[in-house]
């Protein structure tokens, strides 16, 4: 394909205001605001959501009156949507250092150096293939796509921004008087234990007929929950959908209403320990749950994540053979006479920069290992790991888009690797566990920021942007995440917890009991095996996704039966306009307004629950009041009634449905 044919929105000849102190503060600004509402989202329900889209709304929303040009709305939303990315690395691993206890507390210093290396790594790592990743006309790099029509409609129109902002109002409100750190006026969920009675003992007998084992009284229990009265939650199923929403729903089921009972039943001695008061059914049962059923949960998580991989072997593959001969041809070709549109940093400067970035690593390997082989086999790992999932990450995001980067699975892989290693080099105990989350800490924060990048550099490439000017704009961009993610993240630790009820962090708690597994030998085996098995026999089932049901597993149930509430509303509102027949721009108006509300409800509640933890963080403690679950209700109503109806209407109001006058014209 020659370089020619292909005609960006702003020609490469033109030559338009680009970086601007106002693009690159924005887009700072959004890199902190959107960073944190995805650590706050990610902790809680184990997933993030891509924020090129919002950033895209604010950029437009707060340049456009300034007199920006597409372009500096370009450059910020670039710089701001990498937030959302380094969050997506950092929590997935770093809360990890202390679901170990190798940290007694956040070290700030620490988790700040890993989450900049690895985020300035990523950046580099990915101007190595972008060039052949974007121009690569079999990737269709849908949400890119998606995101360039907006700006483009954008540029023409009055703006549909609106709609987030009101939506993020909205979130924050929900948040306020749901969280445990706001004004309690509503409870969001109930749970309890309830009793079903009929039986009194079992008694197995032996081949002589004696009696060989006698248990106490039995009663059979089972658990029961509301799905939790959640903005963000919902919005997360709305924006995944009726399938996907159905499934981590399914891992809820699974886990809370199959295995739950079986655990109480099984385990009749809960009676004597229920005698000596030690809390309510609902505290005990959550217990066991964590105990017993969340081990599954990571057996079955591994061999989702590995499954997921094996998948995508062929497109692997392609994207590492491709990334190599890339890497030639950089080399090869000079950088003087290229058009605007193709200018990158240059290759010796992006060498020198992934060699300066590694002594830092080494030093900090170091410092957890206090021994220099160990160290070294950790920066080689992290490197090469690095630059293969930098590679892979960008390749499936020009497939499937980065909503769904298989980050924990690339993650995953890369700690299996490490911890071995360090078993091989005899680093045991707190200094190996240490080590091997400090390289998967890395790698997961390459591959989040690789894969936002190249959705942005291709986003970028259709709108005509500047390469190397959006590649600065991303390194300004993590560096601002980086410095203050560890902070947001440090208030919701101390404040909330993590690991806690509210935010689970099942994906940190995977690699927690993995690096803890391997390396310090402490892992319910029969347990974890018994969670590979059970994958193993969804896949043979055929389930699209095994690791989606093992999140759901992991998470709490009122927050999977959110998730799921928010799908069946995507679903019904599917179902109410299908009968209209929209046309193309229809279906397109439905997506686009449903997202931008479900976007707008997620920020808004996540950026109230930092604010919340703050004020307690500020020891101000607000009034409790009502916490009546019946309020909950409204809420739900609400929520159902703004996410169906608007998009709905809009479709109504733009006459984009199947009237026989505009079929012809189509």
């Amino acid at each position: 394909m020659s370089h020619h044919s292909y005609k960006p929105y702003v020609p490469p000849e033109q030559s338009m205001k680009e970086i601007s102190f106002k693009a690159i503060f924005l887009g700072i600004i959004m890199a902190i605001v959107l960073g944190a509402a995805n650590a706050y989202l990610g902790l809680m329900a184990g997933m993030t959501v891509a924020a090129t889209f919002p950033a895209a709304v604010v950029s437009m929303a707060v340049l456009r009156p300034l007199k920006g040009t597409v372009l500096e709305e370009n450059l910020a939303r670039t710089t701001g949507a990498v937030g959302e990315a380094l969050a997506a690395g950092a929590i997935f691993t770093i809360p990890a250092f202390l679901m170990t206890g190798v940290w007694e507390s956040f070290d700030v210093v620490k988790s700040s150096l890993l989450m900049l290396v690895g985020g300035i790594l990523g950046v580099f790592l990915i101007i190595l293939v972008r060039r052949t990743l974007v121009e690569d006309t079999t990737l269709p790099f849908p949400e890119s796509v998606a995101c360039a029509e907006m700006v483009k409609t954008g540029q023409k129109a009055g703006s549909n921004a609106h709609y987030m902002f009101w939506a993020m109002g909205l979130g924050g409100v929900v948040e306020f008087f749901t969280s445990e750190n706001g004004i309690r006026l509503i409870k969001p969920f109930v749970t309890s234990v309830f009793k079903i009675p009929g039986l009194s003992r079992i008694t197995y007998l032996n081949s002589n007929n004696e009696e060989i084992f006698k248990s106490e009284p039995m009663k059979g229990r089972m658990f029961i929950g509301s799905p939790a009265a959640n903005a963000a939650l919902t919005g997360v199923g709305y924006i995944i959908g009726p399938r996907l929403a159905a499934l981590t729903f399914s891992g809820g089921v699974l886990g809370w209403l199959f295995l739950m009972p079986i655990i109480l039943f099984i385990s009749g001695s809960i009676e004597t320990v229920m005698s000596q008061n030690l809390g309510s059914w609902t505290e005990v049962a959550i217990a066991a749950y964590n105990a017993q059923v969340k081990p599954i949960a990571v057996g079955a998580m591994l061999v989702g994540a590995f499954y997921t991989l094996f998948k995508m072997r062929k497109s692997l593959m392609a994207g590492i053979g491709r990334s190599i001969t890339d890497l030639r041809k950089a080399r090869s070709e000079g950088t003087s006479k290229l058009q605007r549109t193709d200018k990158d940093f240059s290759f010796s400067s992006i060498i020198l920069a992934i060699i300066a970035l590694i002594i830092p690593m080494v030093i900090l390997y170091n410092v957890f290992t206090h021994n220099i082989g160990s160290s070294l086999v950790s920066a080689v790992v992290m490197l090469l790991m690095g630059f293969l999932f930098a590679a892979v990450a960008g390749y499936l995001v020009g497939i499937i888009g980065s909503s769904s980067n298989p980050i924990s699975g690339l993650t995953l892989t890369t700690l299996l690797i490490a911890a071995l290693m360090m078993v091989i080099m005899g680093q045991k105990g707190s200094e190996g566990i240490a080590a091997v989350l400090g390289v998967a800490a890395v790698v997961c924060c390459v591959a989040g920021v690789a894969g936002d990048m190249i959705q942005d550099l291709k986003v970028g490439h259709i709108l005509g942007g500047t390469p190397w000017r959006m590649q600065i704009g991303e390194m300004i961009g993590v560096t601002a995440a980086a410095l203050t993610l560890t902070f947001s993240l440090q208030l919701l630790h101390n404040n909330i917890g993590i690991g806690s009820q509210t935010l689970p962090a099942p994906q940190a708690g995977l690699m927690a009991a993995m690096s803890k597994g391997i390396v310090g030998g402490e892992m319910a085996w029969p347990l974890v095996i018994a969670g590979m098995l059970m994958a193993i026999m969804l896949i043979l089932v055929g389930s699209p996704s095994p690791m989606l049901i093992a999140v759901g597993m992991y998470l709490p149930f009122r927050s999977t039966a959110c998730i799921f509430f928010g799908g069946v509303l995507k679903y019904f509102l599917n179902r109410r306009a299908s009968k209209k027949k929209p046309t193309k721009k229809g279906k397109e108006l439905i997506e686009n307004i449903g997202l931008l509300l479900a976007s707008g409800l997620i920020a808004g509640q996540a950026i109230m629950g930092i604010i919340t933890a703050a004020i307690k963080g500020a020891n101000i403690h607000l009034p409790e009041s009502l916490n009546s679950p019946w309020l909950a209700l409204i809420i739900f109503f609400i929520l159902g009634y703004i996410l169906i109806h608007f998009p709905y209407k809009r479709m109504i109001d733009s006459g984009e449905y199947g009237s026989s006058k505009q079929q012809q014209n189509e």
